[in-house]
């Protein structure tokens, strides 16, 4: 298997692997272009935008400063905002649905590291994927970790750190993130 075939498939690989440290460099000049362009530039960072995300939905929109690490594991559905400072770290598939709303500093990571430091400091890393259902709300400096799924219509509180998965309308906060209500979407 290649370094990369291993990384989408949730193995150990090196990211230092020239094939991914150039797909690495491509999509950062790309959203190095997206950060500098000025609001009179809009059109301009959409098309950015859609060559990052190539299987994004329409009405993609997303506030600079916004960083990733490849744009192609993350698959974004139609009606997506993303507000400043995010950050998606797609080393495995990140899937994102339709009509979702990110606030500020929200962190999707799919990159983990070994509990073991002999293994941590080999370089070595994997990751797990994160699913994002529909209609989810996610608050400001929420972080959501390795191999979370979100059903729909999940609201995320500001300040969450969300390390397992949750079913559809429910409320979570807090850190570690829990359900707080339910919500009734009757």
């Amino acid at each position: 298997m290649t370094e990369k075939e291993k990384m989408l498939a949730g193995k150990m690989y090196s990211p230092t692997d020239p094939e991914l440290a150039k797909e690495r460099h491509k999509v950062r000049l790309l959203f190095h272009k997206f950060n500098s362009l000025s609001e009179t530039h809009l059109e301009e960072r959409q098309k950015i935008l859609y060559q990052i995300f190539e299987n994004a939905g329409e009405n993609l929109f997303i506030e600079p400063p916004f960083h990733c690490d490849y744009g192609s594991n993350t698959k974004i559905g139609s009606n997506v905002f993303m507000n400043f400072n995010c950050c998606i770290l797609d080393v495995a598939q990140v899937t994102i649905g339709d009509n979702c709303m990110f606030a500020p500093h929200v962190q999707i990571y799919t990159a983990t590291h070994p509990l073991e430091f002999k293994a941590r400091n080999s370089g070595k890393e994997f990751a797990k994927p994160i699913t994002i259902g529909n209609n989810v709300w996610i608050g400001g400096n929420a972080t959501i970790c390795p191999g979370v799924t979100l059903g729909n219509n999940v609201v995320v509180a500001a300040g969450a750190v969300v390390t397992k998965s949750f079913p559809d309308d429910v409320l979570i906060g807090g850190n570690p993130a829990k359900i707080m209500k339910t919500i009734d979407n009757r």
